[in-house]
């Protein structure tokens, strides 16, 4: 009756033939946990304690001093050559990875408008208190330098949307540091919005405050959805104008100027790549892939001759794991060109995303993406192009058998993929155990949603604190997504199919699956995720000074999983108001 290719993928890649001689084991466990022994930059989250570090680490060890933070560029600077020409010109730049930029000071009064606490302490080791002072001001919007900092932008290139765009690289971010905390982790620092880089084209470096207070908010959310992502740790806007044509449709007017503090274990990208092998910096690709590996993949042997075909395949392993991831939340990145894609299979840049409301495998966030080419749809496919150009920028270090091997590596992605959305969505369900009659009832479900234009989030979330008493008596009083779900004329058979297959789950109880589907332990079924009106609405307030949605919603994010108050009452997890319909997006930023 259903197509579970279309349905259960989202329309993606057919499954091919898998051969795992370099691939990594697949894991079974659905936690976000699962890949931390492989891919310990890729998860932000690499363990539980993670998030629950802002709760159990000792105040007292807590720097109260900006004075004693100290970051270091000296492992960069050792490692990989600086640009020549020391001066912040926009150019052409050649055989080095990086180019020497100094931040440009936003203009005008500044003002904290958000930060992350569970960064600031968790991560930087700094006691929040530290954000009031009138020098954490200035060190997290570009005024003044951290110390040890050496401010670069990194050179990169990339496809965009399906073209070789050339050289792109930091064209309004200042790589900060690097800072090693008292956990042992490695964080890089970066500003972005803090002005021109000799990779700025013909922009401003500037970002305003819309696109901002996205980026900090939804890093944060991801990151407490257990999805892999760079973290936000602070938000500061200026009265300095910025002029954006927010459309592309000649209506330019004035937007204030906003820096976002943002931390990842690494800033290369899939770019980071191609721009070297592109350019014929063949031994220069072999330095910064040698970098890579020895910080970020450490159970990579730096003897071994296969090293770039077990990076390759390590690459497409945990891209694949994290699109499943993205989907599993309805994230559409909105725009996947391969200098968005991470080297450590992070979320990176946050531009024009958004997170589905009604299931729609066609949903597209991107107003500027005409074609659909980044609709949520698109993705997996999206992340086989991308990893194919990986494969082609790695092709001058491979010799032809570890090319004809990467090649086999890189038709196993969509088994990957497919296996790893097939144990995502059995865990949405709450399904224990192997039935072949999985793929189906997913399948079933997804197509009923799409035809009754159900609520991604809520349907799943419902699903999760329905009883199966209620399920039964089709009870779903205050339960808006079931209850348009419930009017599909197929409903009623999937719900018989649905509850004989929980039925023959031993030694589970119902309390026991309600408990498992919204756990915030399991991260599958969160209850609040950050649509597009509603940060939509938290910018609006912004745009007139007042950032109390901003600080609420970062508040409410940071537990998506549990049921608040505060949430409820602002119609976080109700039916999403008429306007949001109306809503655009824009790469204008």
């Amino acid at each position: 009756m259903w197509s579970t290719c279309t349905a259960l993928v989202f329309a993606l890649v057919a499954a091919s033939s898998f051969t795992p001689g370099y691939v990594l084991e697949l894991c079974q466990n659905i936690s976000p946990e699962c890949h931390s022994d492989h891919n310990t930059a890729s998860n932000s989250q690499s363990s539980s304690h993670t998030v629950k570090s802002k709760w159990t680490l000792n105040a007292s060890s807590l720097m109260h001093d900006l004075n004693q933070f100290r970051v270091s560029c000296k492992k960069l600077l050792e490692a990989l050559p600086i640009d020549k020409v020391d001066a912040n010109f926009v150019r052409t730049v050649k055989n080095c990875i990086f180019s020497k930029s100094i931040p440009t000071p936003l203009k005008g009064p500044l003002r904290l408008t958000a930060a992350s606490k569970d960064v600031i302490e968790g991560i930087l080791d700094l006691d929040a208190s530290v954000t009031r002072s009138g020098d954490f001001l200035h060190y997290a919007s570009g005024g003044r330098l951290l110390p040890g900092s050496v401010p670069l932008a990194h050179r990169y290139g990339g496809h965009q949307f399906g073209y070789w765009a050339g050289q792109l690289g930091d064209g309004r971010a200042h790589f900060l540091g690097q800072y090693s905390n008292k956990k042992g982790e490695v964080w890089e620092l970066q500003l972005k919005g803090s002005g021109k880089t000799p990779y700025s084209r013909s922009g401003d470096g500037r970002a305003v405050i819309r696109s901002s207070v996205r980026e900090f908010l939804c890093s944060e959310a991801m990151h407490f959805l257990g999805v892999p992502t760079s973290r936000a740790a602070s938000l500061i806007v200026s009265e300095e104008p910025v002029l954006r044509d927010q459309f592309y449709n000649g209506n330019v007017k004035a937007e204030r100027g906003a820096v976002v503090l943002r931390l990842a274990k690494s800033w290369f990208r899939i770019g980071s790549l191609e721009i070297l092998s592109q350019s014929g910096e063949i031994n220069l690709l072999r330095k910064l892939l040698n970098f890579v590996i020895d910080e970020h993949f450490p159970f990579i042997n730096p003897d071994n001759p296969e090293k770039y075909l077990v990076f390759f395949s390590t690459v497409v392993n945990e891209t694949a794991h994290l699109i499943a991831q993205w989907m599993s939340v309805g994230f559409a990145h909105g725009v996947c060109n391969t200098d968005n894609f991470s080297l450590l299979s992070i979320t990176i840049d946050y531009g024009p995303f958004g997170f589905m409301e009604s299931y729609n495998p066609n949903f597209i966030p991107n107003t500027s993406d005409d074609e659909g080419r980044y609709s949520i749809g698109a993705q997996a496919n999206v992340g086989l192009f991308n990893l194919e150009k990986l494969l082609v920028a790695l092709i001058p270090v491979l010799t032809q058998t570890q090319q004809k091997q990467a090649k086999i590596i890189l038709k196993g992605y969509a088994n990957i993929y497919q296996m790893r959305v097939h144990q995502i969505f059995k865990a949405k369900l709450g399904l224990l155990g192997e039935d072949e009659d999985d793929n189906d009832l997913i399948a079933f479900l997804l197509k009923m949603m799409e035809d009754t234009e159900s609520d991604f989030t809520m349907t799943f979330r419902e699903l999760s604190e329905v009883s199966a008493k209620q399920l039964l008596n089709k009870n779903f009083t205050q339960m808006w997504a079931l209850d348009d779900l419930s009017h599909h004329k197929h409903f009623s058979d999937w719900l018989n199919k649905y509850l004989f297959r929980l039925s023959r789950q031993q030694d589970d109880s119902d309390l026991d699956r309600q408990h498992r589907m919204k756990s915030k332990s399991n991260y599958v079924n969160p209850r609040y995720v950050l649509r597009n009106w509603m940060a939509e609405s938290a910018i609006r307030k912004a745009e007139r000074n007042d950032f109390s949605e901003v600080e609420l919603l970062h508040h409410i994010l940071s537990s998506p999983f549990v049921t608040q108050e505060t949430a409820e009452e602002a119609g976080y997890a109700a039916r999403p108001p008429q306007w949001a319909r109306r809503l655009k997006v824009s790469c204008s930023s």
